[in-house]
């Protein structure tokens, strides 16, 4: 399958073990609940003996040696399995016994069981009589084993170590040992779950190998010799008795089957999920509605429904429940399924995740609530739009709730779960838009992930690299040429073959590209490159042994060396220099022994780049610091000049370094051919090839002057403004600088003027306006029974005048309900100037003025105030509809009425504050 769009890669890391901590707090998570009184009793209990549980690991690790020999002395005979232990870093230890052969034979003595070693004391006799660590060594090996106490599974027999062999041994004690370490780890953690993950399934594999058992006897061996640590501790022995039972027991079990995805699709990909890591998976509660259950049990379960529908606890989240319902499902009267279908159906879920949401993502909502998974492909995606197109909501719903996948998982008395990681198998396909559905974010996710996603598999690569994201601020992007984009590569990578190829531009002329043209690889990029710095001295005793272009090997021994001066030989280093490392090294940093070597002809310039590479300095700049595609990428276009192609590239060069090292890297880039045509031996690696994206950065930004070869224009200063003479001025550019800084915005702004009332066209326009202006909305749509056809028939009876028909909106009981109930004083100031002046208050005064005729006539008194205003008669006078009097500057008080103009009045209650300086305090004495 060709791979051509990707959902993301999210990291998945499943926790193969539970602590009882982590197990007993997730699990109250995931029910949206406190600590029950059991759980907190089953945490206490833990962590009471959590220094017993430290202190029965500690005790088996620092004798697990022991432990792990004495199973093994007793299922191996015929020598001494302890040789085959992996041992950690040990004091040398004194050989005793028939060791006269050297040491070939004192090893091969030791695999056959005729020598034995014990460890020499610190500053005891080189003899090691003293018995150091090992105390009673010889009754723990005595053959019989009388520790074990056990019944002898059928089959068991003692194996032979000398036809077992060397590296099966090695292997069985790793193994034993291996054993008993996953038994502390489970002590510690309070769980056995960590041993049934990772020892059930394993007897059919050492069935093969070796023979389980001896796995068995050796099990039971290594429980007896642990519980004779701890002879005195009932308490102590009683946990690790249990733990060990556990896992003989496990091992004992039969491999169990893997865990198959039910599908109707016939594409089987990654289907099949072992049992251990479904076992392994976090620990989440399936609840079954059963008629014999209490009723704070089925509570529980309706809970979990509404957790799975609603992504919510809704009875605690909104105080909200939906009781006929859950009546009936208590009372058996309707079964959970047909519970999930009608909560699904219900105005609450329409409202959170229908409404809002396109069709797309309304699709892929319910399938995580209804089917527990995210939507598999695209045919299933286009089944359930079409349906949900054609039926709506409700049919959506009934589809998913009556398919065979649902009955085949939840049937009618389970409530659908989330079938993620270590539920069942996941497809790769959907992958991360799977991970991100499961989140709790995902429904502010208004976007449709899985069809853009299923529609990119479609769709050609596009022009891409392979490495790493994008946003890289950086021109060389280190291996990871993605374009300069605003969404976020990491969730949608574009995958790429190791035929894919980046698109580089030639530093010089467009003809000599090495694709193109190969033969010039080596020709200068000339006056549209960069500048070429070339040492055409050579050394006298310098025999180059590398392959040429033309196979052959050119010899330099009989060169004539060309005498340079000092300084244009310190040229050429410190152009080496500036390619090497990117900048000036420190005096301290530079090589001196390579430079004097250089300007004694000894090495010609390859070797010194190559010294140059290979020094600490550089790889402390751009290897140790940097992961390895990176590294590569830097490296690359310092000694090469340009970046790499692909992952072709790339991916020689990564193998490379995994194999041989930084140093190969520097000598497979300095040694190719590539380089030995483009540079030769005596030229200086010059920046040959840069981005598409490298370039635009250098050349399309406002300071990048120089690059563009532009010549900056300055305007020549006329003279009648050096000799301060203003020069003559016609009606034109008179009326241009009185409107300076005056948008087209206050000409096109609408003045509506009563001029006549029997125009009723005319007039019903002037009423809407003068609406939109007073309640900022047109009326029509808002009101049920006109409240204002009085006024209306007054007005167009000329019984009043424009301005009492606007004094009259203002004092209406819509008006006062609207604008002056559910606000300060302050804030009514500011919309009634809004409303009947067109503009914000000027500044504290006129506020304080105001405040003192609303606290004392109310708004009605507020209201006339403003309509019997100067202000008022000069700007709108008795027959226009006020408007907003500054919608662009120049004007004084523009700043807080365009504030004012674009706050939403409804959904934001900020007041608008002037700004001002307070007044200094008067000394009055």
């Amino acid at each position: 399958m060709t791979v051509k769009a990707s959902g993301g890669s999210s990291v998945a890391r499943p926790q193969l073990y539970q602590t009882v901590p982590v197990a007993t707090i997730s699990q109250a998570e995931q029910q949206d609940r406190f600590l029950q009184r059991g759980e907190l009793s089953e945490l206490a209990s833990y962590f009471s003996s959590g220094a017993l549980r430290i202190a029965i690991s500690e005790t088996l690790t620092q004798n697990s040696e022991l432990i792990v020999s004495r199973a093994a002395n007793r299922i191996f005979t015929g020598g001494s399995p302890l040789a085959f232990l992996e041992r950690p870093q040990e004091p040398a230890m004194a050989v005793a016994g028939a060791a006269r052969g050297g040491s070939g034979n004192v090893s091969e003595g030791m695999k056959l069981g005729t020598v034995t070693y014990v460890e020499g004391r610190a500053g005891g006799g080189g003899n090691g009589s003293g018995g150091g660590g090992f105390l009673g060594l010889g009754n723990l090996f005595s053959g019989n084993g009388g520790g074990y106490n056990g019944p002898i599974p059928a089959g068991f027999q003692p194996i032979n170590v000398s036809r077992y062999g060397p590296g099966n041994m090695t292997k069985s004690l790793r193994d034993l040992s291996w054993f008993l370490r996953y038994i502390t780890y489970a002590i510690v953690a309070g769980d056995p779950n960590i041993i049934s993950v990772n020892v059930r399934g394993l007897r059919e594999i050492i069935e093969n190998a070796c023979s389980s058992a001896a796995t068995i006897v050796a099990m039971q061996e290594m429980k007896a010799a642990s519980l004779g640590y701890f002879r005195n501790n009932a308490e102590a022995a009683a946990i690790v008795g249990q733990y060990f039972e556990v896992a003989i027991t496990e091992f004992k079990a039969p491999t169990p089957s893997d865990k198959v995805r039910q599908r109707e699709s016939n594409d089987q990909q990654g289907l099949q999920l072992p049992q251990i890591y479904f076992n392994a998976a976090e620990r989440r509660s399936k609840f079954v509605m059963k008629t014999g259950l209490s009723s704070a049990e089925k509570l529980e379960i309706i809970k979990a429904a509404y957790r799975q529908v609603f992504e919510r606890d809704i009875s605690r989240a909104y105080s909200q429940s939906i009781s006929d319902l859950e009546s009936k499902v208590k009372n058996g009267e309707i079964s959970m399924k047909e519970f999930i279908r009608r909560l699904g159906k219900s105005p609450l879920y329409r409202q959170q995740f229908y409404e809002p949401f396109v069709n797309s993502r309304a699709v892929e909502l319910a399938a995580r609530h209804f089917l527990g998974r995210g939507l598999s492909s695209r045919e299933e995606f286009s089944k359930y739009f079409a349906i949900v197109t054609k039926g709506g909501l409700a049919a959506l719903v009934d589809a998913m709730v009556y398919s065979q996948e649902y009955s085949d998982y939840f049937g009618e008395e389970t409530v659908p779960y989330l079938r993620g990681l270590g539920q069942e198998a996941q497809e790769c396909r959907n992958w991360g838009p799977q991970i991100d559905l499961f989140n709790f974010s995902a429904p502010f996710r208004k976007v449709p992930q899985f069809i853009t996603l299923f529609a990119g598999y479609t769709q050609p690569l596009p022009d891409q690299h392979v490495y790493g994201v994008g946003n890289d601020p950086l021109e060389i992007q280190f291996g990871a040429i993605f374009p300069q984009e605003t969404r976020n590569p990491k969730n949608r990578p574009a995958p790429f073959g190791k035929d894919t190829r980046r698109i580089l531009i030639r530093q010089g002329a467009g003809i000599d590209n090495q694709l193109s043209n190969p033969a010039a690889r080596g020709a200068a990029p000339g006056s549209l490159g960069p500048k070429v710095f070339k040492l055409d001295q050579l050394p006298s005793n310098y025999v180059a042994s590398k392959k040429t272009a033309r196979g052959a090997s050119s010899s330099y021994s009989n060169a004539s060396s060309v005498k340079y001066t000092e300084s244009s030989t310190q040229a050429v280093i410190r152009a080496a220099y500036l390619q090497v490392f990117g900048r000036d090294v420190f005096d301290g940093q530079r090589q001196k022994v390579a430079e004097i070597k250089l300007e004694n002809g000894d090495i010609p310039m390859r070797e010194f780049i190559r010294m140059l590479a290979k020094s600490d300095v550089f790889r402390n700049m751009y290897w140790s610091k940097l992961y390895v595609c990176k590294a590569i990428e830097y490296i690359h276009r310092r000694l090469l000049g340009r970046p790499t192609y692909g992952r072709q590239e790339m991916n020689a060069y990564f193998d490379i370094c995994a194999k041989k090292g930084f140093y190969a890297l520097v000598d497979g880039i300095i040694d190719s051919l590539e380089y030995n045509e483009a540079f030769g031996e005596d030229t200086v690696p010059y920046e040959r090839y840069v981005t598409p994206a490298g370039l635009s950065m250098r050349t399309m930004r406002s300071s990048s002057v120089a690059e563009q070869n532009v010549q900056a224009q300055i305007a020549d200063t006329p003279r009648f403004i050096e000799l301060g003479v203003a020069g003559d001025r016609g009606d034109f550019d008179l009326q241009n600088r009185i409107a300076q800084g005056v948008s087209k915005r206050r000409e096109q702004t609408k003045v509506f003027k009563l001029t006549t009332t029997s125009d009723k066209v005319a007039l019903k326009t002037l009423i809407q306006a003068a609406y939109r202006q007073v309640f900022e909305r047109d009326l029509n749509p808002y009101v049920v029974k006109n409240e204002f056809t009085a006024l209306e028939s007054k007005l167009g009876n000329n019984e009043i005048n424009l301005k009492e028909f606007i004094e009259g909106l203002g004092c209406s009981s819509l008006y006062v309900k609207q604008f002056y109930a559910p606000y300060p004083n302050t804030k009514v100031i500011e919309l009634g100037t809004k409303h009947f002046l067109g503009r914000a208050p000027r500044n504290q005064a006129e506020i304080r003025t105001y405040n003192q005729i609303l606290a004392s006539k109310g708004i009605k008194g507020f209201i006339n105030a403003m309509l019997n205003s100067v202000e008022y008669a000069d700007a709108f006078g008795e027959d226009t509809v006020p408007y907003r009097r500054f919608p662009t500057l120049p004007a004084a008080n523009f700043p807080n009425t365009e504030r004012l103009y674009n706050q939403l009045t409804k959904q934001n209650g900020e007041i608008v504050v002037p700004s001002f300086e307070p007044a200094a305090a008067i000394d009055r004495s």
